[in-house]
């Protein structure tokens, strides 16, 4: 079972930028496909984006396409999360996730088995 640690959530002005990290232990990260989700006060678990094991597919919610990205570097087992253009909408406690399942990639919560504890972002003036 692969552990996962995010860092780099606070606070940060709408049109601002911040970059997520995600550290993983226990494992080999080249095995994992990741995802990034959040999960804002009085909603459901959203899926934000996802990277395959190699990091060759990716893909994005509709609500952060064009602002987002997601990137990894295997050899220092860290995934990375660029959210440019924030919105008090994308205020959120996001999550990196893993499963060692299937070869592509989803942004669908209930795929992924490995989860972090999360960080918190915070979008407002």
């Amino acid at each position: 079972q692969l552990q996962l640690v995010e860092s780099g959530g606070g606070l940060v002005q709408p049109g601002g930028s911040l970059k997520l990290s995600c550290a993983a232990t226990g494992g080999i990260l080249d095995y994992y496909t990741i995802g990034w989700f959040r999960q804002a006060p009085g909603k459901e678990r959203e899926g934000v984006t996802c990277i395959s094991k190699t990091g060759g597919l990716t893909k994005y919610g509709d609500s952060v396409k064009g602002r987002f990205f997601i990137s990894r570097d295997n050899a220092k087992n860290m995934v990375y999360l660029i959210m440019n253009t924030l919105e008090p909408e994308d205020t959120a406690v996001y999550y990196c996730a893993a499963v060692d399942t299937f070869g592509a990639c989803s942004i669908s919560p209930g795929l992924y088995r490995d989860w972090g504890q999360g960080t918190q972002v915070l979008v407002s003036s």
